[in-house]
């Protein structure tokens, strides 16, 4: 297995000291979790996108095979004992195709006969549940705790109980960072985001918690047809979901990393490379006042 190391964070889990590991591996879009057990983690699938995008005049043959046989590939190099698909695990919403009904379904059975899987909806998942053999479990949106490391999609607030894992791994924003030359041509890339929640931001949301300042890693998308999020070129209010919405979660000191391992700094670094596009943000009009 070949993977990029994130540093490695000593948890303590029912009064026993242990070691809780997550490797991106290298050069794709998948984190291999391991405490007790091996954990495959993969977000942000959108199984039948091709039909979303032959909706709107773009005719793409179905990719699943080839997606299976990317899957099964980071399988045979990690043996995991659990698969995790941490959201939009298909595309189209809010109905299900006749793609996802058809693909879905194999696509789950055939990961199932490797390592049981679990599976937290995301906000393109409605009916799932429809779609889902047996030895795979479906989860709460807002995500749940395995082996110690928190998970959720990130279109929710998260479960309290993430919050008092070491770990907490989401997906939902796809992110990337954008490059643009001096004479505006510009390209993104996906990458690999670690970053902290904001503790006052939490304790305004939940009320009185144990703090225990959870590292919070948000995955880039499996598809690469779903596109990304600059995150060098956003704000929190333009990002998905309410811990983002809220300032829940550290922006401008977060860390992003390229699929290849390369570390590119905080986003604030980022923005002050010259490499990010200023660009207009909309704001309000200030009201009339009134005469008198």
């Amino acid at each position: 297995m070949i993977c990029f190391v994130l540093p490695e964070v000593h948890a303590t889990l029912t009064g026993a000291s242990v070691m809780v590991t997550l490797n991106p591996l290298l050069n794709e879009p998948a984190l291999v979790v391991e405490n007790t057990i091996k954990a495959l983690v993969i977000a942000d699938i959108h199984l039948g996108i091709e039909w979303d995008l032959y909706s709107s005049g773009i005719s793409i043959p179905s990719q699943i095979e080839k997606r299976k046989s990317r899957i099964c590939d980071y399988i045979k190099a990690v043996n995991p004992g659990r698969i995790v698909l941490l959201g939009d695990i298909k595309h189209n919403i809010p109905r299900t195709s006749w793609q996802e009904r058809q693909e879905v379904p194999g696509f789950l059975k055939d990961l199932a006969a490797c390592a049981p899987v679990d599976i937290v909806p995301g906000n393109h998942d409605g009916d799932i549940e429809y779609l889902v053999p047996g030895n795979v479990t479906v989860h709460d949106m807002r995500g749940f705790v395995l082996d110690g490391v928190g998970y959720f999609h990130g279109h929710t607030w998260p479960n309290k109980e993430l919050l008092a894992a070491p770990h907490v791994v989401m997906s939902h924003n796809h992110p990337a960072i954008r490059f643009t030359d001096s004479l505006g041509h510009a390209f993104s890339e996906p990458v690999w985001i670690r970053t902290r929640f904001v503790e006052k931001a939490i304790l305004e949301h939940y009320g009185d918690i144990k703090w225990v300042d959870p590292e919070v890693i948000i995955m880039p998308a499996f598809n690469e047809l779903s596109g990304g999020i600059p995150f060098n070129e956003s704000v929190h209010e333009e990002l998905l979901g309410p811990v983002f919405a809220s300032h829940a979660i550290e922006l401008e000191k977060a860390r992003a990393f390229l699929l290849d391992g390369t570390d590119l700094g905080t986003i604030g670094g980022i923005k002050k490379l010259g490499i990010t596009r200023a660009h207009k943000r909309y704001k309000s009009r200030p009201a009339k006042m009134k005469n008198g």
